[in-house]
């Protein structure tokens, strides 16, 4: 007689499946030209385009911008789904990035986050769960300025 397939539990609870695809409020940054250079200077990136704009306005943005990473600094706002990881620890699976239109100052950028997927795995360290976030971020005309889809690790 073959032994009995033990079927394991999900970590997956209804009310985190109930999170997947709900966006969050948004969250509205202003931009502002010192905190431009100084997270350009912070990061050490001394390109003309993020701190100077007598140069930045002979390039083909027409004046300063801010660096893609600039997003990093800017608040998103909560889940509209607030649920418990079962699993305590907790690892960054990376994050992919996409940029439509350039950030300027007097921009207005509002953060928007929303659960996209959650699935699980077995790994050397036992059961994971990949939590799979992506953040929207909108300026003040409403259009998509850039996106961030990033894993998180639970095991």
């Amino acid at each position: 007689m073959g032994a009995i397939a033990q079927e394991k539990k999900s970590y997956i609870t209804p009310q985190m499946k109930g999170a997947i695809g709900k966006e969050g409020e948004a969250v509205a940054n202003a931009v502002e030209t010192g905190a431009i250079r100084r997270f350009a200077e912070a990061i050490g990136d001394s390109s003309p385009l993020f701190n100077d704009e007598v140069q930045a306005r002979k390039n083909r943005y027409g004046g300063v911008i801010a660096p893609p990473t600039f997003f990093r600094s800017l608040r998103a706002g909560p889940l509209p789904v607030q649920y418990e990881v079962p699993l305590k620890r907790v690892l960054d699976g990376g994050s992919d990035w996409e940029y439509f239109e350039p950030v300027r100052p007097g921009d207005t950028i509002h953060v928007s986050s929303r659960i996209a997927d959650m699935y699980e795995r077995e790994g050397r360290m036992g059961h994971m769960l990949f939590t799979v976030r992506e953040t929207i971020y909108r300026n003040q005309l409403g259009q998509v300025v850039a996106t961030q889809k990033s894993t998180g690790i639970s095991y």
